[in-house]
């Protein structure tokens, strides 16, 4: 028997079995009601059957389905709170953990991929994995050098399985409606089916891991732990322990939810710039909240010295390479739309494409639609929240609303597509965070465009004046 369902027909019976399950679920409510229980309680037990369900079906298939289960638990901070309530431990799983292969099938990727010796390469190799996600999953070990390791298998077949998975979650997307009330799934589903080929290529991942490793080797707020060895299926990274993101926003500290949002915001902003990649895989389950190396971070409760932790980075699989860093149009667009330029703002986006020219709108209307969204970005500091997120969602999503309608004539051009899923998912973390973040001074620290080229300039002589 395969330990990743391969067989189309096989993964389809799984996926099938959701929509299916919501409607004997909703049955057996209703039988519940009939015998007097109130809508109310049986409304909670149904979506936390759902939720149960959703965690083990996707969990079990691993690949593109439980990708899409990540996908889902980022962008819970915008969903109502009687919705989004129930899923989310379920959901946040998926972040974390998933069921394990077989021990003999790691085995035997290991001797296929790397040899019948792999085992001389290490003084230690846990059998039982550290964490399991969509396409592969990760063992602790001791390289033959004595460092502590991370060691990432590739599930077989996962190639198939991915693109099977997203092919079918596409069919099912309405029926997939009841989980994610408000959102189009397809659009969702169509960005990761056009993602997953590069995510398989531990090739690619190691060189981007490798480049980001360099560049932040010494940094004293961002840590991403080196390559040691790579392969097909196989990638050995170095190990770093620290507080997975998604305790911190499960029990965390309001310090450390803190420093965790600010550390997250600047490595959203400062990465491309310093390495010309943009890491585009933002959910909790690829950070981790590091205590100093040096032993003088403070409290390790997090009660004080919050400065002197870190922020890990992991998972490489999946980043937007850009070269020259963030087009320089986010920044000139957010800097004018916070000044209040908008005929100006309105001009660059028609010229961006984010305009068709098929359509002419009022700039003093999308000024009004951009403002809300790009609120964290006019004040020192910003408090995000369930709430804010779940404000800004309604506002857009309300067929109702003015913000509905304007936005549905806007265009997203696809050099933009990977920046705008990153920039969401990452505000989606900060709201799970309930983070307060400097948000502004890491958009005049690394966006580029964000400052006027004035007083740009201006600050720099300044420096060099005082130097």
């Amino acid at each position: 028997m395969s330990d990743l369902p391969r067989k189309a027909v096989t993964r389809t019976a799984k996926l099938a079995a959701l929509p299916l399950g919501f409607a004997g679920r909703a049955t057996w409510g209703l039988g519940k009601r009939i015998g007097g229980k109130s809508a109310e309680i049986v409304g909670r037990e149904l979506q936390q059957r759902t939720a149960e369900q959703l965690f083990k079906v996707l969990g079990e298939l691993k690949g593109g389905a439980m990708k899409f289960g990540q996908a889902l638990s980022v962008f819970e901070s915008a969903l109502p709170e009687e919705v989004a309530g129930p899923y989310r431990a379920a959901l946040t799983k998926l972040q974390e953990a998933a069921p394990p292969m077989p021990t003999r099938t790691v085995h035997a990727v290991l001797e296929e991929r790397i040899g019948e010796d792999w085992r001389d390469l290490f003084l230690k190799f846990e059998d039982k994995p550290s964490a399991a996600a969509s396409i592969g999953q990760v063992h602790r070990a001791v390289w033959h050098d004595g460092r502590e390791v991370a060691v990432k298998v590739q599930y077989p077949g996962a190639g198939e399985a991915l693109l099977s998975d997203l092919n079918q979650l596409s069919r099912f997307a309405r029926l997939l409606g009841p989980l994610i009330p408000g959102m189009d799934v397809k659009p969702l589903i169509a960005e990761l089916r056009d993602r997953v080929s590069e995510e398989l290529d531990y090739g690619l991942e190691a060189q981007a891991q490798q480049a980001h490793a360099e560049e932040f080797a010494d940094d004293p707020d961002v840590r991403v732990p080196a390559v040691v060895h790579q392969c097909e299926q196989v990638l050995v990274t170095e190990w770093i322990d620290g507080i997975p993101l998604s305790e911190v926003i499960a029990d965390g500290t309001q310090e450390q939810r803190n420093r965790a949002g600010q550390l997250l915001a600047r490595f959203l902003f400062s990465g491309p710039a310093r390495t010309g990649l943009l890491h585009a895989d933002p959910h909790p389950g690829n950070f981790r909240l590091l205590p100093d190396d040096s032993g003088d971070s403070g409290d390790p409760d997090g009660k004080d010295g919050m400065d002197g932790w870190r922020l890990g980075v992991l998972d490489f699989g999946t980043v937007d390479r850009l070269p020259g860093g963030l087009p320089p149009t986010i920044g000139d667009s957010l800097r004018m739309t916070l000044d209040g330029e908008a005929e100006a703002v309105y001009e660059l986006l028609c010229e961006e494409g984010f305009v068709k020219q098929s359509i002419e709108l009022d700039p003093d209307a999308v000024l009004d639609y951009l403002l809300p969204i790009i609120e964290p970005a006019q004040a020192e500091e910003f408090t995000f929240t369930r709430g804010w997120m779940r404000s800004q969602a309604a506002r857009i999503a309300d067929p109702r609303s003015p913000a509905y309608q304007l936005g549905k004539q806007l265009n997203l051009p696809p050099a933009y597509l990977l920046i705008h899923r990153v920039t969401l998912s990452t505000i989606g973390v900060l709201c799970q965070l309930g983070a307060t973040v400097r948000l502004r001074d890491e958009l005049e620290e690394w966006l580029p465009g964000f400052l006027p080229e004035d007083e740009t300039a201006l600050g720099e002589g300044e420096s060099a004046a005082e130097a």
